[in-house]
């Protein structure tokens, strides 16, 4: 999975970032909303953000392989301030010279370069970032070249039906109607369907 001269950790950082905005829209009334994610509530995917964050960030210093990283906290009082502290995290962890040449150990993949890593959570976070959206009722706002470089990472996930779909990152690939933007492609392919869940006004 390579996007030839992406610089996937300041790729990275816009997602982290625009995902943290998002979820510091939530109020305390939208925490059991319903979610793209199937069968997670807002807190449960704030929740498996967060771990996320801190995993990655632990992955990067070379402590991935430890499952304690990567566990989601059962008592989330507050998500948005939790969710914040992770992000800021992960930032400052990818942020340090030479990270994309390390080796990360990541669950259920095991060793996988540094860069190859990052823009994994890259892809993931613009795709967590449109889920909170979506779950509020908003839009996400990224830059063309940021969606224009998640959809060549999303074009390269492996759409293999075994790795995708309940307990993967991803759900099967959606077929993609001619015209499409970006960022509509780019979830599609991921196994979103944006139409189920537009924006009010």
């Amino acid at each position: 999975m390579t996007v030839t001269g992406a610089d996937f950790v300041e790729l990275d950082r816009i997602a982290v970032q625009e995902a943290v905005r998002v979820v510091d829209l939530a109020t305390p009334a939208d925490w059991t909303r319903d979610t793209p994610c199937a069968g997670w509530t807002l807190r449960r995917l704030v929740a498996h953000m967060t771990a996320q964050h801190l995993g990655f960030a632990a992955a990067a210093r070379g402590a991935g392989q430890e499952p304690e990283h990567w566990r989601e906290s059962e008592d989330l009082s507050e998500p948005a301030r939790a969710h914040r502290s992770a992000a800021a995290s992960v930032l400052s962890a990818f942020a340090e010279p030479g990270v994309t040449g390390r080796e990360f150990a990541l669950p259920n993949l095991g060793g996988v370069p540094g860069g190859r890593a990052v823009g994994f959570h890259f892809v993931d976070y613009v795709v967590h970032a449109w889920d909170v959206a979506a779950t509020l009722g908003t839009a996400v706002e990224f830059p063309g070249h940021v969606l224009d470089a998640a959809l060549a990472v999303a074009r390269a996930v492996p759409a293999d039906p075994g790795r995708r779909g309940p307990g993967f990152s991803f759900g099967p690939a959606l077929e993609v109607p001619e015209g499409s933007g970006p960022l509509e492609q780019a979830l599609r392919l991921l196994g979103r369907s944006p139409q189920r869940w537009p924006a009010r006004g």
